[in-house]
């Protein structure tokens, strides 16, 4: 379960009773989640939505380093399935401020990923 601000959970609105996937570019799969009254928790089965971008680009969109429209329009940021629920979740997450939870997090991941990067 992740928990949501209200200002984010309502911009997520569109989502509950949908089942939305984050796919990681190159790995064929990723999370699945729906919202509920507190936030986003898990879900299976079909996706309504699918989001497709590389980790890199997910690390960048959560930390403000890239506008979610510059990578939908570079097609860095693919969107499959319900698209008109794509663009609302696209849209919601351009315009909110996400929690500070989920932007320390984000943090730690693009530390890690760095390092990962670096090894390569």
């Amino acid at each position: 379960m992740i928990p949501l601000s209200d200002r984010l959970h309502c911009m997520l609105a569109p989502l509950r009773g949908k089942v939305l996937r984050l796919e990681i570019a190159g790995l064929g799969g990723g999370p699945q989640f729906t919202l509920d009254f507190i936030g986003l928790r898990p879900s299976f089965g079909k996706p309504d939505v699918t989001v497709r971008a590389s980790l890199g680009d997910y690390l960048a969109l959560a930390l403000r380093r890239e506008d979610p429209d510059t990578l939908f329009f570079t097609r860095r940021l693919v969107i499959e399935g319900d698209t008109e629920l794509g663009l609302q979740i696209k849209n919601g997450v351009a315009y909110a401020d996400f929690d500070r939870t989920l932007q320390k997090g984000a943090q730690g991941s693009a530390a890690i990923y760095g390092m990962i990067q670096q090894i390569r």
